[in-house]
């Protein structure tokens, strides 16, 4: 039996878990605190939902197709969004929902781009301006409590849109798909693929300086999401050949880059769901994760009976009660060592009749070797703090 990992998927366990598992717990908290509430989907649905009306995108292309014994064309979820088209109706607007999960691409692999990954979206359906800046100022602040240094990228496909109009370009879609190559590739194939469509001069204008596009009638809501974003406290940075590949969004887009990763950390905008003003991002959590820096407070302990089984239960439950996650191990003391050790376990507990016959007992440090003996409400105290 092959036992191997498929290319492109990731067992994650130890530290590497910890860590994913704590960074999905600052993602909920502050999900939680603008007022989104959690939803949960499946993985699998009908090929064609999951396709929907957006067949030229790229990443519909690289959707994981299956059949199942009812001969049903059915595909794994490529991404969380387009299934809000079921879970958002008759929901009281605006609806404001948060989910983690997993996707599945069928794509070439990369340091950073997998197969199967989490995705952390919200996303609120009946947004206005306030809700944009108000999901922007959400991501930044995750990143900032990761400790990751970012920036706020942003453009409105209504802009592009105009700019495309005024110079007759008619192609949109497919000229927009290349814009959003710029940064991806050399700019000279863009302008070579731009010449099909005979809209090779819009490079230069895209590359002007802001002020330029304050001529442009959509600039105003350019304006608009930047003064609410201040309100916040929150800087982004307009940039005007920021396209998104992605057919559906019809307003803001935005992504959020630094410079310690090639690949976008966050992306997202607005866009329609069932005929409504939509806007959403999502997070990858296994990028978050690569770059996260944050500290696992790991309150572990493993409770080691030295013959004392029903007092280690005890004192292993009274633990509990306060949090703090515990390991009995019973018989060679030596051997629950090595597997705190494995398992690096901060501390061990050691509960044996000497101890108790003070009414306390051992707490090892077990990176420094140094030991205490302590009632088990002092021991709480501790571990605690």
């Amino acid at each position: 039996m092959n036992t191997e990992l498929v290319k492109g998927f990731n067992d994650y366990t130890g530290q590497e878990a910890l860590k994913r598992e704590k960074i999905k717990e600052i993602l909920i908290k502050n999900f939680k605190l603008y007022g989104f509430e959690p939803a949960e989907t499946p993985i699998i649905e009908f090929e064609e939902f999951v396709r929907g009306e957006n067949q030229q995108d790229e990443a519909i292309s690289d959707i994981f197709k299956l059949q199942d014994k009812g001969k049903r064309n059915l595909a794994l979820r490529y991404e969380l969004t387009f299934q809000l088209k079921r879970i958002a109706q008759n929901k009281k607007l605006p609806y404001k929902r948060y989910q983690i999960g997993p996707v599945f691409r069928d794509e070439p692999v990369s340091a950073s781009r997998f197969r199967q990954f989490n995705q952390c979206d919200i996303d609120t359906i009946g947004s206005n301006v306030n809700d944009e800046a108000e999901i922007l100022v959400i991501a930044k602040k995750i990143l900032d409590e990761l400790g990751i240094n970012a920036t706020v990228y942003f453009n409105n496909r209504k802009l592009l849109n105009e700019i495309l109009e005024k110079e007759g370009i008619k192609q949109k879609a497919d000229v927009i798909r290349e814009i959003d190559k710029i940064g991806k590739i050399e700019e000279k194939e863009i302008n070579a693929s731009l010449k099909k469509y005979k809209a090779e001069k819009i490079l230069k204008i895209i590359k002007n300086k802001e002020s330029f596009f304050e001529k442009y009638n959509s600039y105003s809501e350019i304006k608009e999401l930047k003064k609410a974003c201040k309100d916040y406290g929150v800087k982004i940075e307009f940039q005007p050949y920021l396209a998104r590949g992605l057919s559906y969004y019809n307003g803001t887009i935005f992504e959020i880059k630094t410079k310690e990763m090639k690949e976008t950390i966050c992306g997202g905008g607005s866009y329609l769901i069932n005929g409504i003003n939509s806007t959403g991002f999502g997070f990858g959590l296994e990028r978050l994760s690569q770059l996260a820096k944050i500290e696992i407070k790991d309150k572990r302990v493993v409770v080691i009976s030295i013959n004392e089984d029903k007092k280690a239960i005890s004192a292993a439950e009274e633990l509990r009660k306060n949090d703090i996650p515990c390991i009995i191990q019973y018989g060679k003391i030596s051997k629950a060592l090595d597997y705190a050790n494995s398992l690096k376990i901060p501390y061990a507990i050691f509960v044996g009749k000497k101890e108790l016959s003070k009414g306390k007992i051992k707490i090892r440090d077990m990176k420094s070797g140094k030991e205490q003996l302590l009632t088990v409400t002092q021991l709480i105290k501790k571990l605690k703090i």
